[in-house]
């Protein structure tokens, strides 16, 4: 009896591809079924030479892609080794993050920064305490675009100096009456680092968290 036409051969193919074998097995395999498909042929409905070597070109592929997928997930763990220990070099360095939450100890106010994605004729910072009332505002004029620090002082609008607790800053920017995309930035010391499946996580001294890649400004 004859084996079915060497079409039916392709989901095999793409099984064995899909499995967890090596590249070399599976190709091992699909030759041997190939053998018997050729040994079991029949004589008078012969395999079509084009259709044989269609079916090899995509063995071809399947193997190519594996090789490549097996390239890139090495080239992936060598970035992910290369960005820990870039970010252990940040261990007790001082950082400016995405981030609102700002607070006054001793006396003394946690510095922040704001970031803008492009350049704005009139910027305003303002800080509001626990309850959302106005401390400090911050009218920054015109601005160009990226990372700019703000030292507070700790005082208040009227140039008392404000209680010590915690705080928060909202970030606005126009530019010719539109609104500019800006975002604050607190300023915090990085503890430690942390290797994790969705990349490499800072660890900071405000008992936060953030991605190495939203590290704005490395003071």
């Amino acid at each position: 009896m004859a084996v079915s036409g060497i079409g039916s051969n392709t989901d095999a193919a793409a099984a064995l591809a899909s499995a967890s074998t090596s590249s070399a097995d599976t190709e091992q395999r699909f030759l041997k079924l190939l053998v018997t498909q050729l040994n079991n042929q029949d004589p008078l409905n012969p395999l079509d030479n084009a259709e044989l070597t269609s079916q090899l070109a995509q063995m071809s592929t399947v193997s190519g892609i594996e090789r490549l997928n097996t390239a890139l997930q090495s080239l992936v763990a060598q970035s992910g080794s290369s960005q820990t220990l870039q970010a252990a070099s940040l261990i007790d360095r001082t950082v400016l993050v995405p981030g609102k939450e700002l607070s006054i100890k001793d006396g003394v106010a946690t510095p922040f920064g704001i970031n803008l994605e492009s350049g704005a004729d009139s910027v305003k910072a303002t800080v509001v305490d626990a309850a959302g009332n106005v401390v400090r505002t911050f009218d920054l004029g015109a601005q160009s675009d990226g990372v700019k620090a703000i030292a507070w002082d700790g005082k208040d609008d009227a140039g008392q100096s404000a209680a010590d607790g915690s705080y928060s800053v909202n970030v606005s920017a126009t530019a010719g009456g539109s609104a500019v995309a800006a975002n604050a930035l607190i300023l915090s010391k990085v503890v430690s680092v942390a290797q994790g499946s969705t990349g490499v996580t800072l660890n900071l001294s405000n008992g936060g968290t953030t991605s190495l890649s939203d590290v704005k400004q490395i003071l």
